[in-house]
């Protein structure tokens, strides 16, 4: 992690797993019922953002392989639920951080995860 790019990852991840926790758990104890699955999605992509951060911080073998985990889930996840919650707008009537490929978070769900693996990819150990 001693690089600059690798040091802003990681704040930026950091930033993300207290953002999606806090609005998931918002959501959840406040208005539960009107988009269950949208916000327990929040809550995954919470619990997915916080992994990536932990992993990224503890590096060596078993951070990487939680970072890479965790940005696989992460790209994945905004990729489904981005296009679900185009496609299907009755599924999620309120937002998820990553609906609409995370438009509500000027598309930084939809960026990260390819920036993380490439990160990853780049720092691999030889």
């Amino acid at each position: 992690m001693g690089s600059g790019l690798g040091r802003v990852l990681l704040l930026v991840y950091g930033i993300f797993a207290l953002s999606a926790s806090a609005r998931a758990l918002v959501q959840i104890t406040t208005h539960f019922a009107e988009a269950p699955l949208a916000y327990l999605l929040s809550a995954f992509a919470g619990l997915v953002y916080l992994a990536a951060t932990v992993g990224l911080a503890i590096g060596g073998t078993r951070g990487r392989l939680v970072a890479l985990a965790s940005c696989t889930i992460e790209l994945i996840g905004v990729l489904l639920v981005g296009t679900l919650s185009i496609a299907d707008a009755v599924a999620f009537p309120d937002d998820t951080v990553w609906s609409r490929f995370g438009s509500g978070y000027g598309y930084v769900p939809l960026i990260l995860p390819f920036i993380g693996l490439w990160w990853l990819w780049r720092n691999r150990p030889r």
